[in-house]
């Protein structure tokens, strides 16, 4: 297993969480193609987006099914300006790359935000660390497991 997934696999057993790494055949650096690997809707994918907040990382976990609305999340978290994040600071904040960035793991501590669309799903998957991995929980178990704030972060339509 990639090192990154040990260190989320690591992450998840301190915090107590029920879901173990699973190692997918081919990567999965989006919602749709993890959904297609697991055979799941693509709302059950908690993706992993990491925002720069006025300087400081953000992490939104969102559903697959949906976009981030930027000024909402800037509005709930008090920041002037919420963009998406370039890869390199998404490494330097997680300590992963786009496409595997998982929800915990990371060097240190990271606002988050949960969605609550993730609620509608009783198993949702989250990214291991690496476009490889990922790991079932819930809801719940994703915002305690976390820290997270849950959040309406999605774009009306």
């Amino acid at each position: 297993m990639h090192a990154n997934a040990e260190r989320v696999a690591k992450a998840l057993r301190e915090r107590g969480a029920t879901g173990e790494i699973v190692e997918l055949p081919e990567p999965a650096p989006t919602a749709q193609a993890a959904a297609e690997q697991l055979g799941c809707a693509v709302g059950a994918i908690a993706n992993s987006l990491v925002f720069d907040a006025d300087g400081a990382p953000l992490l939104v976990l969102t559903s697959g099914a949906h976009r981030v609305d930027t000024g909402r999340v800037a509005a709930l978290v008090g920041a002037r300006k919420v963009r998406r994040a370039t890869p390199e600071f998404v490494r330097q904040a997680t300590g992963q790359p786009i496409g595997g960035v998982a929800p915990l793991g990371h060097p240190a501590p990271i606002r988050t935000l949960v969605d609550v669309w993730l609620d509608k799903h009783d198993v949702v998957w989250a990214a291991g660390g690496h476009p490889h991995t990922v790991f079932p929980t819930s809801y719940e178990e994703l915002v305690r497991i976390t820290g997270g704030d849950p959040a309406d972060v999605g774009v009306d339509e």
